[in-house]
């Protein structure tokens, strides 16, 4: 970040990172439809089993500017949230790349089973 002095830059960027979460999906390399394919097939396996956190990584942009993943991938996520599927979302410190660090909520227990 480039108007920011790092302190207030890494204050910006979450604090937990790839070490911290019980899983990765590296999206590093893939093409955007392949990268949306793995995103919701994860978001949908977790609606049955338990939440867990996952560390979801992808390339920086190219020399010169250009797209990113971070877009379309936060609005997929964003929208998760939103359903209830993603309980936390954040992105990873600047050491671990560029990436996000979700919560999953995992299948919900109902109160009467």
């Amino acid at each position: 970040m480039p108007h920011f002095e790092d302190f207030y830059a890494d204050k910006l960027r979450g604090s937990l990172g790839v070490t911290d979460a019980e899983s990765v999906l590296d999206l590093r390399g893939t093409n955007r439809p392949t990268a949306e394919a793995s995103l919701n097939d994860m978001l949908e396996r977790s609606r049955f089993g338990k939440g867990k956190t996952v560390a979801i990584r992808f390339d920086p942009p190219p020399d010169g500017g250009g797209e990113t993943l971070f877009q379309p991938v936060g609005r997929l996520l964003l929208d998760a949230k939103r359903k209830g599927i993603v309980d936390r979302l954040q992105t990873l410190p600047a050491g671990d790349g560029l990436g996000f660090y979700v919560a999953l909520a995992g299948k919900t227990t109902r109160s009467n089973e």
